[in-house]
């Protein structure tokens, strides 16, 4: 299965609908599947006394601001997302946008899109899980900060509710996320459990965890990317640049070829290689006619032809039904019996 390649462009348009455009562009060059942001309304989703998370507070100039004030600044409208996407189409990459709450998951669901991405904090929403499965379309559900009870709870209800499928994406919501805090062995447990798609939602720095998730079986990436690291915004520091996102999706191209099929069995291009590298069975001194064939006159070296080294047991003890002389290849009839 082809990986999905989603490059989340989150918020690192700051707001701006010709930063978003130029996102889009960026993710078209890398060759992702999508393009992904974030729709909300901020009344809808966080108080006005909310604080900043940590990383938000490290990652922004404005520390006086409150957490709704910064979401608002970051804002989009629903009409420009419309326009985003229609630029997407232009440009031939999918649009995708998380809802964050009721009323723009009612917006989005107008726009035909592949499937309803949501986020991590909604894991424990049981409401707002219930109205997305209600959509009867597919889901796609990132699962940072919870257990695999809570993961439970939600992909059940998720399909009880009437979503088309759930594919999980492991996670680790925390920006950037340290190495020692990946566990990417958990995304296995989920498949394990669920029986279902998996993926995964990169916040580490680089690109060596996705590329590895997808080794381990992910079928779904999403990774954070930003048009410049040092643009003011919370999300920036912890995303990939374009040069990193090409990088990012040219090794995961490199890795899906590189899994192959799963049949063991010699490839095309080994053919000619195996003839001058596998070793055949040759006379190791004088061997005349009538002698039996052991361990004592034969041996196996590299030749073009002969009796391949596996058939060693069928030769030792069969009679020689000619003369042969050191290094010569060595070969069985019926005379031989």
């Amino acid at each position: 299965m082809r990986v999905y390649i989603i490059a989340e462009a989150g918020v690192n348009h700051n707001g701006d609908i010709n930063l978003a455009y130029r996102l889009c562009d960026e993710a078209k060059k890398a060759g992702v599947d999508a393009v992904k942001f974030q729709t909300w309304k901020t009344e809808n989703i966080v108080t006005k006394s909310a604080p900043l998370a940590t990383y938000q507070e490290n990652n922004i100039s404005s520390k006086s601001d409150s957490q709704f004030e910064m979401l608002k600044k970051l804002e989009l409208s629903y009409s420009e997302f419309i326009d985003i996407q229609k630029y997407c189409e232009k440009i031939g990459i999918r649009f995708l946008s998380t809802p964050d709450d009721d009323e723009s998951l009612e917006f989005l669901s107008t726009l035909n899109l592949d499937f309803i991405k949501v986020g991590s904090g909604e894991v424990n929403n049981i409401p707002y899980l219930r109205k997305i499965g209600a959509k009867r379309q597919p889901v796609v559900l990132s699962t940072g900060m919870s257990t695999l009870g809570d993961v439970e709870r939600a992909y059940n209800l998720l399909l009880q509710s009437g979503a088309a499928k759930v594919a999980l994406l492991h996670c680790t919501s925390n920006y950037p996320c340290p190495m020692d805090e990946v566990n990417l062995k958990a995304m296995q447990t989920m498949q394990n459990a669920f029986k279902c798609e998996i993926g995964y939602s990169d916040h580490t720095v680089g690109i060596e965890v996705p590329v590895a998730a997808v080794a381990m079986g992910a079928t779904i990436i999403e990774k954070h990317f930003t048009l410049d690291k040092n643009m003011e915004g919370p999300d920036h520091k912890a995303s990939l640049d374009p040069t990193e996102l090409r990088d990012m999706v040219t090794a995961i191209r490199n890795i899906e070829m590189a899994l192959g099929n799963g049949i063991k069995q010699p490839n095309k291009s080994e053919a000619e290689i195996q003839k001058v590298v596998q070793k055949s069975i040759v006379a190791s001194k004088n061997i005349s006619k009538g002698d039996l064939f052991s361990e004592e006159n034969l041996t196996v070296k590299r030749t073009s032809n002969g009796i391949p080294a596996h058939l060693w047991d069928m030769v030792i003890g069969s009679k020689s039904a000619t003369d042969y002389e050191i290094d010569d290849v060595i070969s069985i009839t019926s005379e031989n019996a």
